[in-house]
């Protein structure tokens, strides 16, 4: 099993076994409950299935790394999408249906990846990348929404020691920068990306790096 497919598969069991009332508590992600969240996840879920299935017959014009773009200001909600998330959260009602719409289409998702040839090459955005640098920037994505999920679920156990330093690693290259020693790869993570604001202490450590971050990813 490769990075991709364990944390995905660790992210899917994290989800599948909380209790219904987790569901109602908010993410990690600005104005999105834990519902919102897992309702994302069959998006990406639907995502991946799709690219896999969209063979390029072009050169590759992105990596795992420039397969992320960097906007100027975080979500504001108004995007179509984003909005419509939280409509279709509430729309399953119970959790037991969005648990199973996850389980059905996230399993899914994670055998084609395990079938898919490494060095074959897919569309997606506008990007054509191989389908091990699309893998490996879906790393980022699971284990920055794996630390969503957790944000306000202390009981629930977050991602990987592995998991996360491999996003780190690609947040890294994403920044051109590395980031302080002195930073967990956790807090490098969320930090990074928005997700917590730097302490005083922490804005010194990262120096020319600070005027950088955070990195709203897209």
């Amino acid at each position: 099993m490769d990075l991709f497919e364990r944390s995905w598969t660790e992210l899917l069991a994290a989800v599948a076994e909380l209790p219904d009332d987790d569901f109602e508590q908010p993410s990690g992600c600005v104005g999105w409950l834990v519902r919102d969240l897992a309702c994302h996840l069959v998006i990406d879920a639907q995502d991946v299935l799709i690219t896999l299935v969209t063979p390029a017959g072009t050169e590759p014009t992105a990596d795992a790394v420039t397969y992320w773009d960097v906007a100027d200001e975080p979500p504001t909600g108004d995007d179509p999408l984003d909005a419509l998330i939280p409509r279709l959260a509430a729309a399953y009602g119970e959790p037991r249906w969005l648990k199973f719409h996850l389980d059905d289409v996230g399993s899914a998702a994670g055998r084609a990846a395990a079938l898919a040839d490494r060095s074959a090459r897919v569309s997606t955005q506008d990007k054509v990348l191989t389908v091990g640098d699309y893998l490996s920037a879906y790393v980022l994505e699971w284990t920055l929404h794996h630390l969503d999920l957790v944000a306000y679920l202390p009981a629930v156990g977050g991602p990987s020691p592995e998991a996360l330093a491999a996003a780190r690693t690609l947040l890294e290259g994403i920044a051109g920068a590395p980031f302080p020693a002195s930073f967990s790869d956790t807090d490098a993570l969320l930090v990074g990306t928005g997700r917590r604001a730097a302490s005083g202490a922490e804005k010194d450590a990262l120096g020319d790096l600070a005027a950088k971050v955070p990195l709203i990813l897209g």
